[in-house]
């Protein structure tokens, strides 16, 4: 990959971070931000009211959403945060992909990048949150991730919609001669009943656009909600059911060419050298180009080209990456558990000194393995590029990333760069980085203005990955007189994500290589210990590692929970019992757990072979509880036979959408929980398509239900928080089930099989 140049834009970015200086991007101005991008993607017929919503003459409202649309139906949740505050019917509702612009910032993500202030994310409302929306205002980062889709897009949204009604009605009002204050509007109609004028949002749209709103309207009270709560159908799902829907697989241009790669057989080799020959004389070649750590083929089709990239017999230089394989990682890993320079990241009490009162009764050892994204879509980037432009194509994460990495390797100033962005066949993290189109813009400059489309095939996906990283985690806990915790003692070995991340693609940016999410999970635990310390000794190795579906939560979930059965064993309790004991003083969390045990039937016996584990996790803001229900057979195959869901994510939009998420999100915790593994050896992944990367199929899915608790508190996100609590459910389940722990994942590893 090329290595990206500090531009006089970023220098300014950094130089502000650093000197203290911040811009104010969300203010109220009238027009409700720059709408120019908007402008500039109207057909005929429509008129932009501000930066997210636009208006036909027919009364159609189409919204722009600024997140990507990978199945979680962001397209439909933020529709109907505009919808609502128009008072529009949502069968006149269209969504489409925004277009690029600083005004679409996500600055919730931004915020959620604090170092934990009070061990339990309420940094919201701390001077250091009001710092970072600045920040992520003045960065202007678009991006989608974090869980933080509907949490951002709440309030400007909402007052987009709000101010795209108020400019309506101005508009029809003075067209009246009444004041505005007496008009009322309906399923997109504005009615002045005394006078008995009426007309629709079509009729007055374009005067509106002359309209300045002088005065913030207020937005809607919870009480006044006519669409959001209420399940809508997704705006994306017909499109997908009929086949017209667009995903970046599906892109066809005139005079589109194909490149297939050859890459590196080791994480990190770069290219030596290698004899462009036996491509050329093959049937369609067209170009044999050399990347840092590959050689990509471009033909007439991609058959094609990928029978003559594979033709060829590159030769790679190895990097550091050949000396680690998964047996001497975990060795790694294991042996920084002692003598590793290690951060804390809570600690509350003296554990030294409650562990001399009260000796360890129990330890553990828990382990991870590297996991791959494995998204159905395999990876792929379209690429024009010209001697002034460049215009991508690529189901993305990180659209304002691809524009700076774009414009740096075809040598255009990036606002000269027009990304489009698909329907994603999957994210999950993956598509935040922008390998495919640094690679794609490269080929490309190459076939100067001729469309080239790069497909990477499954192999090259899953052995060419930004991993979930291994993880090891070590416990010792002791408890009182009364059974409960006396002690609570944790320290994780890991990667650091968050600094892989940013040395791979925000070099200019520095983050400490043990950031918030090697110990999110673990050190904002709900649990009240008198006595605790968690910890995490950050580890450099050459295996690229990059945000996975729940980031630190997906492991240290399993670690936390799995740990607090163990405890609830040792002190001879109930598991839910034991948890509800440390929860006194966290009602929200308490409330899940009785609703879980009441819809899992917790306490009902189960017969022999039969177990039933529980587990309770926060993440990005949302609670869920989760109680899976196992049978295990003599020869250790366990059956899957139910799964419980409770879910507090605060308010709800689309409470289909908070089902399907927990749904997708289970089955995918479990696929990683049941098989997930990612194998190296000498620095090559070893694993290279599904046969030998498992997945969950609709044989072996198990009933999943799902029960929606709102508890009024702080709106949560909702695309990752259902993957983190099954791992441990199920470990814990398997425990009732057989007396045997599984401290180490996926379960083949303690000798189980699904």
């Amino acid at each position: 990959m090329s290595k990206f140049t500090l531009s006089r834009r970023n220098f300014l970015v950094a130089g502000a971070l650093v000197g203290g200086g911040l811009a104010v991007g969300c203010s109220f101005d009238g027009n409700h931000r720059n709408s120019a991008a908007l402008r500039a993607t109207t057909d005929e017929g429509e008129i932009a009211l501000n930066a997210w919503v636009k208006v036909d003459q027919n009364g159609k409202v189409t919204v722009a959403i600024p997140r990507s649309e990978m199945g979680q139906g962001v397209y439909t949740a933020l529709a109907m945060l505009v919808a609502d505050e128009m008072d529009v019917d949502f069968t006149d509702v269209a969504a489409e992909q925004s277009p690029v612009d600083d005004v679409y910032a996500n600055i919730t993500l931004i915020q959620d990048s604090l170092p934990f202030n009070d061990g339990y994310h309420k940094g919201e409302d701390t001077v250091g949150a009001w710092a970072m929306e600045k920040v992520g205002s003045l960065l202007g980062v678009q991006v989608t991730g974090g869980s933080t889709s509907v949490r951002d897009a709440w309030a400007p949204m909402r007052q987009a919609g709000a101010i795209a009604k108020a400019m309506l009605v101005s508009a029809a009002a003075k067209n009246w001669g009444v004041p505005a204050s007496e008009c009322e509007v309906k399923n997109g109609i504005i009615r002045h009943r005394e006078k008995g004028f009426e007309g629709s949002y079509g009729e007055f749209v374009a005067a509106a656009a002359d309209e300045t709103i002088s005065i913030e309207p207020v937005l809607k009270d919870s009480s006044e909600f006519t669409l959001i709560g209420t399940p809508q159908p997704r705006l994306d799902i017909p499109a997908k059911v009929d086949g017209s829907a667009v995903f970046g697989t599906d892109i066809m241009l005139d005079g589109m060419v194909h490149a297939a790669v050859r890459l590196s057989p080791t994480l990190d080799g770069i290219l030596e050298s290698h004899d462009p020959a036996p491509a050329l004389g093959m049937p369609g070649v067209l170009k044999v180009v050399a990347i840092e750590n590959a050689v990509a083929v471009v033909a007439d089709s991609f058959w094609r080209a990928k029978s003559a990239v594979e033709a060829l017999d590159p030769v790679f230089t190895e990097g550091p990456a050949k000396d680690h394989s998964s047996g001497s990682i975990m060795a790694l890993l294991e042996d920084k558990l002692e003598s590793g320079d290690a951060r804390d990241y809570a600690e509350a009490g003296n554990i030294k000194s409650a562990f001399e009162a009260s000796p360890p009764t129990v330890e553990a050892l828990y382990k991870v393995p590297y996991l791959a994204h494995a998204c159905m879509e395999p990876m792929n980037c379209t690429a024009l590029v010209s001697d002034e432009a460049v215009e991508i194509w690529m189901p993305n994460q990180a659209p304002t990333l691809m524009k700076w990495y774009a414009g740096d390797i075809a040598d255009v100033d990036s606002e000269n760069v027009t990304i489009h962005t698909p329907y994603l066949g999957g994210g999950f993290g993956r598509r935040a980085e922008i390998d495919l189109a640094v690679m794609a813009v490269a080929i490309a400059k190459e076939m100067k203005d001729q469309p080239v489309k790069l497909q990477w095939t499954r192999e090259n996906d899953m052995q060419h990955d930004m991993y979930r990283p291994a993880a090891v985690s070590r416990f010792r806990g002791s408890l009182d007189t009364g059974g409960k915790t006396a002690g609570w003692e944790n320290r994780i070995v890991s990667q650091s994500v968050g600094g892989s991340f940013t040395a791979r693609l925000l070099p200019w940016m520095t983050m400490d290589r043990s950031d918030n999410t090697t110990a999110e999970g673990a050190a904002d635990l709900p649990y009240e210990f008198s006595n605790m310390r968690v910890d995490h000794v950050p580890v450099d190795i050459p295996i690229p590692v990059g945000f996975w579906r729940s980031v630190g939560h997906s492991y240290n979930a399993f670690f936390t929970e799995s740990f607090m059965d163990e405890m609830a064993d040792a002190a001879g309790q109930d598991p839910v019992a034991f948890r509800f004991a440390h929860l006194t003083t966290h009602p929200d969390f308490s409330t899940v757990l009785k609703k879980l045990v009441q819809v899992s039937a917790w306490d009902a016996p189960l017969a022999a072979g039969r177990g039933r584990g529980v587990a309770l996790h926060e993440s990005f803001g949302t609670i869920v509880g989760q109680v899976v229900e196992v049978t295990v057979n003599a020869d250790k195959e366990i059956t899957i036979d139910k799964i419980y869901c409770v879910v507090d994510c605060g308010i709800i939009v689309n409470p289909d959408t908070v089902t399907a998420q927990m749904e997708g999100g289970i089955i995918f915790g479990l696929t990683a929980a049941l098989y997930g593994e990612i194998e190296i050896e000498n620095g090559a992944v070893i694993n290279s398509n599904f046969p030998d990367y498992e997945m969950i199929r609709l044989a072996n899915c198990p009933d999943i239900e799902v029960h929606l608790a709102p508890s009024g508190r702080r709106m949560g996100g909702i695309g990752e928080p259902g993957t983190p609590p099954v791992a441990p459910a199920l470990a814990n389940a398997i425990f009732a089930a057989t007396g045997e722990r599984v401290r180490e994942l996926p379960i083949s590893k303690a000798g189980f099989r699904a």
